[in-house]
């Protein structure tokens, strides 16, 4: 007789609730995180590539372990991001070579699928561009610029910049009461002022400006020779 084989049974989903909280709302605050929803893809993905793994784990299994790693995410590991731009960039170098091979080979014969081919090969090179490109950035140190405004008493500004690094550096100079910069603070020229004596502001005054002279002359404006239009 031919022997029975019995179906894998399903893992239950095992959740945890707050106090005072419905299953319905559970549900929904759970499937609101896109934990167990990624774990479901991630599982689903899974077995259509390599079948049923070792201790079959399921979709919730899938879920905990991309917490995990968002987890370190959040706290400032960058590792996960830059492990994933790394491999998405060796993929799509290996598809731009496999692209650009089918192009290569159906050049003489068949230019149209040579050039679709090669469409898709630049592609492929263009998005692993953009991955290195990213993951450059990801690594390099990032630089902020501060600038301060100060004012003289005669109305005239300064302009002082100060660089700041997230990864540290050289203490800043003579930076008794000065925020943390890695450099010295620069200077700029003073501003120009319209006021020569250095006000940079209109100043409230009584005294009121002189009148301008009058830029008419007393005689006419006209022309020597032409008559008067009445």
């Amino acid at each position: 007789m031919p022997k029975k084989i019995q179906a894998a049974q399903p893992k239950p989903l095992v959740l945890e609730a707050y106090e005072g909280e419905s299953e319905a709302a559970t549900m929904a605050r759970v499937m609101v995180t896109p934990y167990l929803r990624h774990g479901i893809v991630a599982s689903g993905v899974t077995e259509k590539m390599m079948g049923k793994l070792p201790g079959e784990p399921g979709f919730d299994d899938f879920s905990i372990a991309i917490k995990a790693r968002a987890d370190l995410a959040a706290m400032g590991d960058t590792r996960l991001a830059s492990e994933l731009l790394t491999a998405q960039a060796l993929s799509l170098d290996t598809l731009f070579t496999e692209l650009a091979r089918r192009a290569t080979m159906n050049m003489g014969d068949y230019p149209q699928a040579s050039e679709r081919y090669a469409r898709l090969a630049f592609k492929a090179q263009s998005n692993c561009r953009a991955s290195l490109e990213t993951l450059a950035k990801l690594h390099q140190p990032r630089e902020q610029t501060v600038r301060h405004v100060h004012v003289s008493e005669g109305g005239q500004a300064i302009v002082a910049e100060e660089f700041h690094h997230h990864t540290g550096g050289e203490k800043n100079e003579n930076s008794i009461k000065q925020s943390h910069a890695t450099g010295a603070a620069g200077e700029r020229p003073a501003l120009p002022s319209p006021d020569p004596l250095g006000n940079g502001v209109p100043i409230p005054s009584a005294e009121r400006p002189a009148a301008l002279q009058d830029a008419r002359r007393g005689e006419s404006g006209r022309a020597k020779g032409q008559s008067k239009c009445t």
